[in-house]
């Protein structure tokens, strides 16, 4: 499987189910590096995909599993509800389209709201928004969280992680050669979960090529304090270029606004620009009143992976000119909320093909590590009863302890970096963005890791933290010799 993101996870932990050998290949340092980390973290109801496409199959069904998932694996998920907003009487029209849609999809419980009733449930709605599509079947997940938990589960099932591994050619023999930057990996089957970078994997064993455009969304998370401005998910009625901005409430407890949508050339390219996080602001207000763009805490930007062309949809099943060869490509919105199904469909197409036996040993359920934030205090003092390290809080904001972060290090898959211990934990994220924290946790991943300090890193190589200590910044001629200060 060539990609770590939340789509390859959840196929490596489907195929996991058989008696099989499984490689995860990942060309960053950690999982969820790619698309997947950079997302709204919205748990589509399935109104929007075209009835019959497999983005509407794969939407509605893993909508309807999130739950159970989110309770065998353990990360937030919460069925929050959504709406979709319209601001022309002239435009109703468009909302009747997205009803008709979900019916078709079979959504659950879809209901066209006036501009008053809508703003009953939610008060902080313009007062220019005449009519709203209600889907109380709409989520919010922490998409780290489920993408964290899919990995762990399925290396706790016997799947081999390869991190800081680049697929560089894949050539086909009697079984496929998967040569990489570090060694070369070989199988009779492949599946290409690379996201932005599909294209360039499928084209190298396929004479049918596809292109994929990376779409940068900018996004504004903004503090805890504002929280709560929304309950429910918030779209604008969607164009060609996808949702719009949105405003939703978070798992953590924060307001998310955003994203862009803007088409660019690098694949690598997730800067935020001014004229992007202002959009985002101008564009957000429309829905909501009091957006105070002062309440950002950050901001980031995320890629989608867009199949350039008449295909809309996603691109998911074995390569006709390339048998072994399985795509999961063009996995772009609503692909987070599609995964347990791109999952499963993966593994079934795979297990048609190449049957293994079952894995009467597979564990189907993980356990995510303990949160003194969320515990109750009988809780933390069973916690601080069995490590003392519960008790010794390292980030102040978001009340993440060092038995936390020590915890997230040595799980399966485990952090090994800043971003993967804030990941895991929440470390870094409160509102001073790990301004008082960064220090402690680098010191704890160098202790545990066995590592100087030196190397450990923001987020993989070349984003090493320290460059240097102040003595050896001394210019020579201040430096203590064997005369003694010159």
């Amino acid at each position: 499987v060539i990609g770590a993101g939340v789509s390859g996870c959840a196929v490596a932990r489907e195929l996991a189910k058989g008696k099989r050998r499984i490689a995860v290949l990942e060309a960053k340092n950690d999982v969820c590096e790619g698309t997947t980390k950079a997302n709204s973290g919205i748990v589509h109801a399935g109104y929007d995909a075209e009835p019959g496409s497999m983005k509407a199959l794969f939407n509605v069904k893993g909508n309807a599993v999130m739950g159970l998932f989110s309770q065998m694996l353990d990360f937030k998920f919460k069925r929050n509800g959504s709406m979709v907003l319209c601001f022309d009487e002239n435009d109703i029209d468009g909302l009747k389209e997205l009803y008709e849609k979900g019916q078709k999809n079979c959504v659950p419980d879809l209901k066209i709201l006036t501009g008053d009733e809508a703003r009953a449930i939610e008060p902080h709605l313009s007062e220019n928004v005449v009519a709203a599509l209600y889907a109380p079947t709409g989520g919010i997940v922490d998409p780290f969280g489920f993408n964290l938990a899919l990995a762990e589960n399925a290396a706790d099932n016997g799947v081999e992680f390869f991190f800081n591994t680049k697929v560089e050619s894949i050539v086909k023999n009697d079984q496929y050669e998967v040569e990489t930057n570090g060694e070369t990996f070989v199988a009779p089957v492949v599946v290409n979960a690379a996201g932005v970078y599909a294209d360039v994997l499928h084209n190298m064993v396929s004479a049918d090529k596809i292109e994929i455009q990376a779409r940068r969304g900018q996004y504004r998370l903004m503090d805890t304090t504002i929280g709560n401005l929304v309950s429910n998910t918030i779209f604008q009625l969607p164009t060609k270029m996808g949702k719009g901005i949105l405003v939703t409430p978070t798992v953590h407890g924060n307001l998310l606004v955003g994203p862009t949508a803007e088409d660019i050339d690098d694949k690598s390219d997730v800067d935020t620009t001014k004229e992007g996080l202002s959009e985002v602001i101008s564009k957000g207000s429309l829905s909501v009143d009091y957006l105070d763009a002062g309440a950002t805490i950050t901001s980031f930007a995320g890629l989608r992976a867009h199949i350039v062309g008449d295909h809309s949809d996603f691109l998911v099943g074995e390569v006709s000119d390339a048998p072994g060869f399985f795509d999961v490509a063009g996995i772009e919105s609503p692909g987070l909320s599609s995964a347990p199904a791109i999952g499963e469909y993966v593994a079934e197409l795979i297990n048609e093909k190449y049957p293994a036996p079952v894995n009467e040993a597979f564990i189907k359920t993980r356990k995510g590590i303990p949160n003194m934030a969320d515990a109750s205090n009988e809780e933390r003092a069973e916690l601080v009863k069995k490590n003392p390290a519960f008790a010794n809080v390292i980030c102040r904001c978001e009340f993440v302890t060092e038995g936390e972060i020590v915890e997230a290090i040595h799980r399966p898959v485990g952090a090994t970096t800043l971003d993967g211990v804030k990941r895991r934990t929440t470390a870094g994220m409160g509102r001073c963005q790990s301004g008082f924290c960064s220090p402690r946790v680098l010191e704890i991943l160098s202790r545990e890791l066995g590592r100087d300090p030196q190397e450990i890193t923001k987020f993989g190589p070349g984003s090493e933290i320290l460059v240097g200590t102040n003595k050896d910044s001394i210019p020579e001629a201040l430096s203590l010799g064997e005369e003694g200060l010159a």
